[in-house]
């Protein structure tokens, strides 16, 4: 899921660990360590488009990784705070904030409206509000945690395991197996963005800060905010289950005979899903919301190939992006050579072409034969996004 849920889990997971021990430090470390799994990012810079696509929920998200990143990085901290350097070393490491800020918000516009004036503002402000915690926690003599390098890894490893098993209940998948397996496992119950699990879950968390590590009420909105994210999740799992009936009796009412199907909930809700089934020719698709007034879902088909042209599905960009899609994928003709529409996301149905499909990416044929991803595009294209957003709420509102 986003970052700021994973962040707001990792922090309850370590409050529940080891926060009677130490306090906030613990939300902190749990925080970091929810937030480890999603570094794999990073490596994006150094791989081919293709490669990165893969690599994403890859081993960083697998179990091994759980186990083997709690040893290392819990006998990091517990060095850390072992150290007679620790205040300089925990100082060093939120300096190296701002460059960080700096890079994402630059892939973020591409370096199209991230210019060096913008930039150097934004590392001054957030050069101020680092010192402003120096002074507050660095500056003097802070007293050490009771924790040992067991209880640090113990946090680590709950924190890091966590992240990857909740994103297993989105759509994208996870390699929960790596790497023994490549299997991405996917349940299609939550989005990867949704504020009704993130917010009050959020509100809990802030609130637990709050109370000294005596006092019982800290663990108390710990576990009040896993039990009503908990419970959110419950009523997807159902809430899914109502729309497959749905999904089935559509159809089963419009005789259509299907190879295999899957439901997974739009963007920022669990109320609208976008319904798919495999045929003999190509797909079936469309949208429910719960609060249709009919308990029928409006489809459309969408065949597999629309190039006219054998697909080269034996080349290697083609197997990968058939793997990376579970198999629900369309073929279209693009500007630039072939575009890939991963049809799990669903489509944009009020427009045509290249710009009806939310997930796609572009492939381009090389001069001997095989093919090679050159984008990857993913939500509404450039400037729709009010547009989308709108239609979107229409949508969730029911027909």
């Amino acid at each position: 899921m986003d970052s700021l849920t994973q962040i707001v889990l990792g922090a309850a997971v370590g409050e529940i660990v080891l926060g009677k021990k130490i306090g906030n430090r613990a939300l902190l470390w749990g925080a970091v360590g929810g937030t480890i799994p999603d570094l794999d990012v990073i490596t994006t810079v150094f791989l081919s488009p293709l490669d990165a696509l893969a690599a994403h929920r890859g081993f960083s998200h697998s179990i091994l990784f759980a186990i083997l990143g709690a040893f290392v990085f819990g006998w990091m901290i517990n060095w850390i705070y072992k150290s007679n350097y620790h205040k300089y070393l925990a100082t060093g490491g939120w300096m190296l904030l701002p460059a960080g800020v700096v890079y994402f918000i630059s892939r973020i516009f591409d370096n199209a409206s991230f210019n060096f004036i913008s930039g150097g503002l934004m590392v001054a402000i957030i050069g101020v509000a680092l010192y402003l915690l120096y002074q507050r926690y660095f500056k003097k003599e802070r007293s050490l945690p009771d924790a040992t390098v067991r209880d640090w890894q113990w946090l680590m490893f709950w924190s890091i395991f966590t992240h990857p098993l909740l994103d297993c209940f989105t759509t994208y998948g996870t390699q929960l197996f790596q790497p023994f397996s490549d299997y991405r496992v996917g349940f299609n119950v939550i989005a990867v963005a949704d504020p009704l699990y993130t917010v009050p879950f959020l509100i809990c968390i802030i609130a637990a800060s709050y109370y000294s590590r005596s006092n019982d009420r800290r663990r108390r909105l710990a576990w009040i905010g896993i039990g009503l994210s908990s419970l959110y999740m419950t009523f997807c799992f159902f809430n899914k289950l109502r729309v497959n009936d749905v999904w089935e009796d559509t159809l089963e009412e419009s005789g259509i005979t299907y190879e295999r199907y899957m439901t997974s909930p739009a963007i920022l809700s669990n109320m609208l899903w976008t319904c798919i089934a495999k045929t003999d020719d190509g797909y079936v698709t469309g949208q429910y919301s719960v609060f249709d007034k009919q308990r029928k879902v409006h489809f459309e088909h969408i065949a597999l190939n629309e190039t006219g042209s054998d697909l080269p599905l034996e080349d290697h960009t083609f197997e990968r992006m058939r793997w990376f899609s579970n198999d629900y994928y369309s073929i279209i003709n693009h500007s630039e050579g072939l575009q890939f529409n991963d049809l799990r996301f669903g489509s944009q149905l009020s427009n045509a072409g290249e710009r009806h499909y939310i997930f796609n990416f572009v492939l381009k044929k090389e001069d001997d034969g095989t093919y090679v991803m050159i984008k990857n595009n993913g939500g509404p294209p450039p400037g729709e996004e009010q547009e989308m957003m709108s239609s979107l709420w229409m949508r969730i509102k029911g027909i």
